[in-house]
């Protein structure tokens, strides 16, 4: 089973560089992943660099503790529709979950679907932070605010996805909305185990491959083939004839 189309290929790491971003965005095309979720400062870079592919750009709000004002994550939206997003990631307010303050979670997630409009809004629940209720009550309030994905986790708490949370949302949700399973998934048996259970999407920091045997393919070293090929080139480029000639 190819899944390349069912990755969101990730990297949001306090320290993340131009560079990494560069290289992400290679690999994500290499491997024809669905998108690259990345930090919104780096929208307009990813956004540049995957213009002539198909893979989509994604980004993060409110990350990755979600307690920040509505209003401030509206505008971290909007802002990154602008500079060139495709989809929109939120963090829930836990808080307000936890506090059952119902009516503001709603609103928090409704006003950024209302700047989102058409383009996929996936809502964060952070389900390392919840009990089974307050995962069921997170999914029912996300279904009513529209949203388009319920993904489990930021990858920054103290543990990820579930197999068991993936199941209790899909339980709750059925067909209304989709289900992004992330954190913790680092290889091609692992994610399939997702997708069987009801996953749309994988958020993975890993760039993990299929082939037809659905033998488990993990690249260890992402990188290495295109720096090589960016240090090659420094030095030598290739005329209409495929022939090097020197610089």
């Amino acid at each position: 089973m190819d899944i390349s189309n069912y990755i969101d290929y990730t990297l949001l790491k306090p320290n993340t560089t131009e560079r990494d971003i560069i290289d992400l965005c290679y690999n994500a095309k290499k491997h024809k992943f669905h998108s690259v979720c990345i930090s919104s400062c780096y929208v307009p870079l990813a956004n540049q660099l995957l213009q002539e592919s198909e893979v989509k750009v994604c980004t993060v709000i409110g990350f990755p503790f979600g307690s920040m004002s509505t209003q401030a994550k509206v505008f971290e939206a909007k802002q990154a529709i602008e500079d060139g997003a495709d989809e929109i990631d939120m963090v829930i307010n836990i808080g307000y979950l936890r506090s059952r303050n119902y009516v503001s979670v709603l609103k928090d997630i409704s006003d950024v679907k209302i700047v989102t409009g058409k383009k996929p809004l996936k809502v964060i629940l952070e389900i390392s932070e919840l009990n089974k209720n307050e995962i069921i009550k997170a999914s029912e309030i996300c279904l009513d605010a529209k949203a388009d994905f319920i993904k489990t986790s930021t990858g920054f708490s103290k543990s990820g996805a579930t197999l068991t949370a993936v199941k209790i949302i899909k339980k709750t949700i059925k067909n209304k909305a989709k289900i992004k399973a992330s954190g913790g998934i680092s290889d091609f048996d692992t994610a399939l185990k997702y997708i069987d259970a009801g996953a749309h999407r994988i958020g993975t920091s890993q760039s993990i491959k299929s082939k037809k045997s659905n033998r488990q393919i993990r690249n260890t070293k992402i990188y290495t083939d295109y720096i090589e090929t960016v240090q090659h080139n420094d030095f030598i480029k290739t005329d209409v004839n495929n022939e090097t000639i020197k610089s």
